[in-house]
């Protein structure tokens, strides 16, 4: 085929174009390729392994565990209890720097031990508040399933409400102890002490409220 010479520079500029978006494609996915390995992989607990806010050892005890990988650090934040971790993360004298934050799923192994391998990320997964079910360390737990059907099921055996990781409110996360014990699954905040855990972590006779909270604010509203 014969090109014409007053065509060149038309093709040229189209080739051109052509080979910018698929440069501007290819840094793009090895963008997303980096940031995914970038995230840390969630870890194994053992005897090492102490609770972040009771300062005991992890698999000494019941019920789903949590593990907060910072930026700043390369090993794992660990807690006993799932509702501890999401507490970590609105108490505001905490760090503020979280990488990734992973739970067990719940429909994968037995409440007295989650079995290993089933570390999800806790802002995909689905839980179920105010269930009969206790957390570590004895008190109220936000217990994690990946699909939303395990969690159906178990709130039909166990009670409580699904809902997802952005719907949990944050009375139910800083609740004192308490109102653990009321009949209504979402307590409210700002009576008495704190209780086991992340509560017994913040000053006695200070309220659960954080600065700005509105009664039933979410995880969502947190953001």
């Amino acid at each position: 085929m014969v090109v014409s010479v007053s065509r060149l520079p038309s093709l040229i500029l189209v080739n051109l174009t052509r080979l910018a978006a698929a440069a501007l494609l290819l840094l793009a996915a090895c963008d997303g390729d980096e940031l995914q390995s970038a995230l840390p992989l969630p870890l194994e607990p053992d005897r090492e392994a102490m609770g972040y806010y009771c300062s005991m050892i992890v698999v000494d005890h019941g019920g789903p565990k949590a593990q907060v990988f910072l930026t700043s650090t390369a090993k794992p934040i660990w807690f006993t209890s799932v509702r501890d971790a999401i507490a970590f993360t609105l108490l505001p004298e905490e760090p503020k720097n979280v990488a990734a934050i992973y739970v067990n799923d719940m429909g994968q192994g037995p409440w007295e031990q989650p079995a290993p391998g089933t570390w999800i990320d806790a802002t995909a997964a689905w839980y179920v508040i105010g269930s009969r079910r206790r957390g570590g360390m004895g008190a109220l737990e936000a217990v994690p399933f990946t699909e939303p059907a395990a969690a159906e099921t178990f709130a039909a055996s166990e009670g409580g409400e699904v809902v997802a990781y952005a719907a949990i409110p944050r009375a139910y996360i800083l609740a004192p102890p308490e109102d653990e014990v009321s009949a209504d699954p979402l307590p409210s905040v700002g009576r008495g002490e704190h209780g086991s855990g992340a509560m017994d972590h913040m000053q006695s006779g200070q309220t659960a409220e954080m600065p700005g909270m509105e009664p039933g604010q979410t995880m969502e509203d947190a953001q």
